[in-house]
C-alpha cells in the first residue's frame, strides 16, 4: 500500500508539472506574438477586412441591405477566421522543428510534451481574440443579436472548442510533413473548399442541387448554424451537439496521432 501510495503521489507530481511546464510554453508563445505583432495578422486586421468586403459587396445582392445580411455572415466570418487559425499551430511547430529548437527543449529537464501542448494553448489567446474582435466589427457595423451577450459568448466559445480541436490535425501535419511551406498548402487545400462551400456566405438554397448536398453535410455548415441560432435567435439546436460531437471525435482520432509521432521525434 505504501508503494502504491508512493507511485500516486510521484504520478500527480509529474502531471502537475508538466502542466506548469505547459503553461510556460504557452506563454513563451504569447512573447513570441508580442515581439513580433505582424503573426497576428489572420486574427485582427484580416477579419476586418473579410467583414467589410463582404458586407458591402454581397450584402445588397443577398439579403437586399448590408445590415440584414449582418447576421448570416458574421458567424460565417467567425467560423471562416478561427478555423482558418488554427492552421498556425501546425505551421509554427514546424518552423520550431526545423529551426532546432525543439531540440534545445529536449536538453531541458521538462515534460516532452510541453512544447507541443504550450503551442496548443497558446493558439486558444488567437482565437479568441479573433472572435471578440469579429463580434464587435459587426455590432459596429449595425449586427444586434437577439441572443444577448450570454448567447454570443457561448457560440465564441463553440468555435473556439472546435478551432482547438481541429488544431490537433494540423498540429499532426506540423510533425509528419516536411516544411512549413507543405504544411500550410496542405492545411489550404483541406479548409478552403470546407470553409467556402458552406453556409458561411450565402443561403444554402440558392445554390446547386448537387452542391446543397455536400453542403448539408459539411462539418461547418452545422458549426456555422450552431453559431447562428445561439447568437442571433439565442435557442440550443441540434447543429451544436453535431458539432460539438466532431470535435471530440477529432480530438479521440488526431490527438493520440499527434502526440504520438511528437513523442518519437522530441
Amino acid at each position: 500500500m505504501a508503494t502504491n501510495a508512493w507511485a500516486s503521489g510521484r504520478s500527480r507530481r509529474l502531471t502537475g508539472g508538466a502542466l506548469r511546464q505547459s503553461f510556460t510554453m504557452a506563454y513563451r508563445g504569447l512573447l513570441k506574438v508580442r515581439r513580433t505583432p505582424e503573426q497576428l495578422i489572420d486574427v485582427t486586421l484580416q477579419p476586418v477586412i473579410f467583414t467589410l468586403m463582404f458586407t458591402y459587396i454581397f450584402g445588397g445582392a443577398i439579403s437586399g441591405n448590408p445590415k440584414y445580411y449582418l447576421p448570416l455572415i458574421i458567424p460565417g466570418i467567425l467560423v471562416q477566421t478561427v478555423i482558418t487559425a488554427s492552421v498556425v499551430t501546425g505551421v509554427q511547430l514546424r518552423e520550431d522543428m526545423d529551426k532546432g529548437v525543439f531540440d534545445r527543449f529536449r536538453s531541458l529537464p521538462i515534460a516532452r510534451i510541453a512544447p507541443l501542448a504550450g503551442a496548443l494553448l497558446a493558439d486558444m489567446v488567437r482565437y479568441l481574440i479573433a472572435t471578440v474582435l469579429i463580434f464587435a466589427m459587426g455590432y459596429a457595423l449595425g449586427y444586434r443579436p437577439e441572443g444577448g451577450f450570454l448567447c454570443m459568448a457561448l457560440a465564441g466559445l463553440l468555435v473556439i472548442a472546435c478551432a482547438f480541436a481541429l488544431s490537433w490535425i494540423f498540429a499532426f501535419l506540423g510533425v509528419v510533413a516536411r516544411t512549413a511551406t507543405s504544411v500550410q498548402g496542405i492545411s489550404m487545400l483541406i479548409l478552403f473548399p470546407l470553409t467556402f462551400l458552406s453556409n458561411a456566405f450565402v443561403p444554402v438554397n440558392t445554390m446547386p442541387r448537387w452542391l446543397q448536398g455536400f453542403v448539408n453535410v459539411n462539418p461547418l455548415s452545422h458549426l456555422i448554424a450552431a453559431v447562428r441560432s445561439l447568437a442571433n435567435e439565442g435557442r440550443f439546436t441540434p447543429d451544436i451537439l453535431v458539432s460539438l460531437g466532431g470535435a471530440a471525435l477529432v480530438m479521440a482520432i488526431f490527438a493520440p496521432l499527434a502526440v504520438r509521432v511528437y513523442m518519437r521525434k522530441a
